[in-house]
């Protein structure tokens, strides 16, 4: 039994666990994470939690460390086996656990892994799990025997994406699973949707033979673009590797990101919900934003992170929500968790029902010059620190409006640039937006300028 364990204090982030197996991350303390979360659970007055686990290679062993340190804290135990992370959330409702762990690594290289937690029926992060480190540092956890079951929930799961689905003309679709964790829903979901459906990779395999699952990095995209091509397809859809997050290409190959996709959503949800408040990310054009108003909703710019945006909407009630790496959240007809397979099924519905394209819908939203949203390595050391530099060099310039919601977003006659710290990996993001090339140009040379002020090189892509 784990008794008194300290944590690599890198692997502690603000909304998951995450480290690299064999160096900052091992199934030790996996076991020291679940009694510790137990014990959190214990103290909330809980006794029941349900754990799930991503294809990685480690993922089993992670799992097992999980397992055995709730089972120690008095926790009983409902393991539901491989599966995406929104079936691991759909787990803690259906089941009405008292919270649920996820081993997962997400997006991260296959060495990466971590774990994603709720408790009761919200997420677990920030202060969270900062307890978590003293808790096993002092050995001061619960303690009992705790029971452990399987579950088998997979159809439950599949049935209750379906649910939601509204019919209409058939489609013709290529789905992308990158081998990871989506793949068997994948499978099930396309057998009974009318329709033609082709699933790319829908072997769950920890080593990503195929391409990484990413679907924000656009090279990761161009198997789907080009299946779509081949096939006439509708649309494309892609998952990351544990299925929380989309990525979309439309039937002339054109990428749609997250914030695209929330304004397509918004029209059919604001029509249900007048008047209703949709928050998207710091990173979200201002497209978006002007699109929700025009529509009659409430824009609401928040932090980014899915923990954040989700404590956010059940804060405020909003009915959508969304961020630029594919996280889309419906409380609408659903939960209110990041679920990319539920928000597939949403936009087969509105697309099935329509007469125009995805692309129409697309090229509906007023056209703006953009960077992607570019990652550039810093330190976990100095990542946070220099973001504080840059917002403390721009107080008191004219012609400048800074938002510091969650890093600094600029506004100024061109546009608007974006500087903030990655939660979950050792890199800056930057982003900038302009109505003329001209403007962008600008914004990149005042991104590069902060950057260059506090001895940091703007990466070469900008």
């Amino acid at each position: 039994m784990i008794g008194a364990h300290r944590f690599d204090p890198t692997i502690l982030r603000e909304y998951d666990v995450r480290g690299v197996i064999g160096k900052t991350l091992s199934p030790t303390d996996a076991e020291a994470l679940g009694r510790a979360f137990g014990t959190c659970v214990r103290r909330a007055g809980g006794k029941r939690v349900t754990v799930g686990r991503d294809g990685r290679l480690s993922s089993p062993d992670m799992e097992a460390g999980v397992v055995a340190g709730l089972r120690a804290a008095g926790i009983d135990v409902l393991r539901v086996g491989g599966c995406p992370t929104p079936g691991l959330y759909f787990s803690v409702y259906e089941l009405k656990a008292d919270g649920g762990i996820m081993i997962t690594g997400s997006h991260n290289p296959p060495d990466y892994n971590g774990f994603k937690m709720m408790i009761g029926t919200r997420p677990f992060f920030g202060a969270d799990i900062q307890t978590l480190g003293p808790i096993a540092a002092e050995g001061s956890y619960a303690e009992g025997h705790g029971s452990v079951e399987d579950v088998d929930l997979f159809e439950a799961y599949v049935a209750r994406l379906l649910k939601d689905y509204r019919p209409g003309k058939p489609l013709t679709v290529v789905w992308d699973c990158g081998n990871g964790a989506t793949g068997p829903a994948v499978e099930a979901l396309v057998a009974r949707l009318p329709g033609t459906h082709t699933v790319l990779f829908p072997e769950v395999d920890g080593t990503f033979p195929n391409h990484h699952p990413d679907p924000t990095v656009p090279e990761t995209l161009e198997i789907l673009r080009k299946a779509v091509a081949e096939a006439g397809a509708d649309l494309g859809i892609a998952f990351d590797g544990d299925g929380d997050r989309i990525g979309v290409i439309d039937e002339k190959g054109r990428v749609l990101w997250g914030d695209q996709l929330v304004a397509i959503y918004a029209t059919e949800v604001l029509a249900e919900h007048p008047g209703a408040t949709i928050i998207a990310d710091v990173k979200a054009s201002q497209v978006l934003y002007d699109r929700i108003a025009e529509l009659g909703g409430k824009p609401l710019m928040w932090k980014t992170g899915h923990s954040l945006i989700k404590t956010k909407m059940a804060e405020t009630g909003a009915p959508l929500a969304g961020e630029m790496s594919g996280h889309l959240f419906f409380k609408d007809r659903y939960y209110g968790f990041d679920d990319a397979l539920y928000a597939a099924i949403r936009l087969l519905s509105l697309l099935a029902r329509s007469d125009r394209p995805i692309s129409a819908m697309r090229d509906d939203l007023p056209e703006v010059m953009n960077t992607p949203e570019v990652r550039f390595p810093c330190s976990e050391e100095r990542k946070f620190t220099v973001v504080t530099e840059v917002r403390a060099a721009l107080v008191g310039q004219k012609g400048i409006q800074v938002n510091d919601v969650d890093g600094v977003r600029v506004t100024s006659e061109d546009g608007w640039w974006l500087l903030r710290a990655s939660n979950t990996q050792d890199v800056l993001v930057a982003r900038c937006e302009s109505k003329t090339e001209a403007g962008l140009e600008r914004l990149k040379d005042q991104l590069r300028a902060a950057l260059s002020g506090v001895g940091i090189a703007a990466p070469d892509t900008f």
